[in-house]
């Protein structure tokens, strides 16, 4: 850890936000009447474009606020920028924005636009080329960061005093970026390299933060670039586009193990399938196959919620044992239950239609060849969680005769628990259903064709 070597991060664009111009705002003389209660002395009342300029008086950074002539009831942000008096219109919804942003204060809203303003005038070609040398694809970054943290690694198994090397292990680890963390777990040979997108979301961050893909500095007052809520990626919005779909979830920010993205949760616990899909399906094969009406026949809904529960809180931990849970058909409703809370099926909506198109040929190996090749086009972990599962169910049918479950059965149980139209729409469901049905069927039936 003490060899690592932090990447450069350049600082030319927060030299410009300390240069850019100091909001300055220009009091009304006078009590203006049927001023809105939002807005302060910086409010002039009805006045045009040309009082509005004089009253700037050619200040950089003056602002006045003011009600429009020509439109009375809608208010105007009059800015003295670059030696002319811009107007932009002002809304107010609990919070003041002209634009995307939303401030608690006018104040804020100004000196934001000034930074805005002043960087964007200064540096538009200097952020337009931003993006095309940026630190994330440095090899000599990326590759010896893992090569370093993979040579600690090494020696901490051999190291007589393991306590101790771990214990500086996590202090540096802790120090280090995300960036830096996903190059590590990347050289993890066990970890299972299914593609998945980042989760951006627009971010407010507070004190100076620099983008860990262009390794410059975001700038503004809020909202300055987006983070990753499932691996803690900060980077500019326009950056964002670029960013490869390596994401390496962090067990940190996963909160549940239910209505999680299901390629976030086996990236985040680094296993093939989501282990609610393992720790079922294996106690249900120990002791549930001949059970009569497996996964047609319904378990209590509040045990199956304490299931769900416990492994949103103990994880892989969790205790669904025959001591706990005497019923299988808690367990089974509790697998049925993680595969309907997914926010994207297994069957993703991407492919939904083209697997009912499939259903809809009547020649069977015809319709056989169609359902492998829209199977080619699920991602990863949703493919290997499908197979996994289909491997599980015709099992189920070969005990046919206890527990009087074939595949057309099971069709009838998971073929809207796998799969749902894109759109929510109750008609189309309704028509899809013997469809999506036949789909499970021949899922079960040529599983061992298809996988």
């Amino acid at each position: 850890a003490e060899e690592y070597q932090p990447p450069i991060w350049k600082s030319y664009l927060y030299q410009l936000q300390q240069e850019a111009p100091r909001p300055k705002r220009i009091i009304c003389p006078r009590e203006v009447e049927n001023r809105p209660k939002y807005y302060g002395r910086e409010f002039h009342g009805i006045i045009s474009r040309e009082q509005a300029d004089e009253l700037l008086g050619g200040v950089e950074g003056a602002y006045i606020l003011r009600e429009s002539q020509r439109q009375p009831g809608c208010y105007t942000l009059a800015l003295r920028f670059g030696n002319q008096t811009l107007n932009y219109r002002l809304f107010h919804d609990g919070k003041h924005f002209v634009g995307e942003k939303r401030f608690e204060s006018i104040h804020d809203l100004v000196t934001d636009g000034l930074i805005t303003l002043y960087i964007e005038t200064k540096a538009a070609e200097y952020i337009s080329k931003m993006t095309t040398n940026p630190i994330y694809e440095h090899i000599g970054y990326a590759t010896l960061l893992r090569e370093k943290v993979s040579r600690k690694l090494s020696k901490s198994k051999n190291e007589p005093r393991k306590t101790n090397v771990t214990h500086e292990e996590h202090t540096a680890v802790d120090k280090i970026s995300s960036l830096v963390r996903r190059a590590a777990l990347t050289h993890n040979d066990n970890h299972f390299n299914y593609e998945k997108t980042h989760n951006f979301k627009v971010h407010t961050f507070r004190g100076p933060h620099w983008c860990e893909y262009c390794a410059n500095f975001m700038w503004g007052l809020i909202a300055q670039g987006v983070r990753c809520s499932d691996c803690g990626l900060n980077v500019h919005k326009q950056c964002s586009k670029h960013v490869p779909n390596d994401c390496q979830p962090d067990l940190k920010r996963i909160k549940k193990v239910y209505c999680c993205d299901l390629t976030t949760l086996v990236k985040a616990h680094n296993t093939q399938r989501p282990m609610v899909v393992d720790i079922c399906i294996r106690e249900i094969e120990a002791r549930g196959l001949k059970s009569e009406g497996l996964y047609r026949v319904s378990g209590f809904t509040e045990h199956i919620e304490d299931v769900k529960m416990a492994f949103d809180r103990d994880g892989e931990k969790a205790d669904i044992s025959a001591n706990v849970y005497p019923d299988i058909n808690i367990i089974t409703g509790a697998l049925k239950l993680y595969f309907r809370d997914l926010p994207i099926p297994v069957i993703t909506y991407d492919t939904y239609s083209k697997f009912i198109d499939a259903a809809k040929i009547s020649n069977a190996d015809e319709r056989l060849e169609a359902v492998h090749e829209v199977l080619m086009l699920l991602p990863p972990a949703h493919y290997e969680t499908l197979r996994y599962l289909m491997i599980h169910l015709k099992k189920v049918t070969m005990n046919e005769k206890d527990n009087f479950m074939n595949a057309e059965n099971l069709g009838i149980v998971f073929g809207p628990t796998l799969m749902r139209p894109p759109e929510d729409s109750t008609l189309t469901t309704l028509h899809d259903m013997r469809y999506q049905k036949l789909i499970v069927q021949i899922l079960i039936e040529n599983e061992d064709v298809l996988f």
